[in-house]
């Protein structure tokens, strides 16, 4: 019995250690983070998405409102 628990011991050992191998990338128990460069974000006054873009929320109050007028 105690030779089946060490067995399953040595290989949870193993699949943590790649697993943690998998993870870092390599670096096996380095505790300090990546230095990646960090790149300034591209274009931040363009509108992600349509909420946020201004020419289109105003056309769509203008769609609306001319909307509401020919009801």
């Amino acid at each position: 019995m105690g030779k089946f628990f060490l067995a399953v011991a040595v290989i949870a050992v193993i699949i943590y250690v790649v697993t943690r191998l998998i993870e870092t990338r390599g670096r096996l128990f380095r505790s300090t983070p990546s230095r990646r460069p960090l790149l300034p974000p591209r274009n931040p006054g363009r509108p992600i998405g349509p909420d946020d873009d201004p020419d289109f929320l105003r056309d769509l109050n203008r769609r609306r409102k001319r909307h509401e007028d020919e009801a």
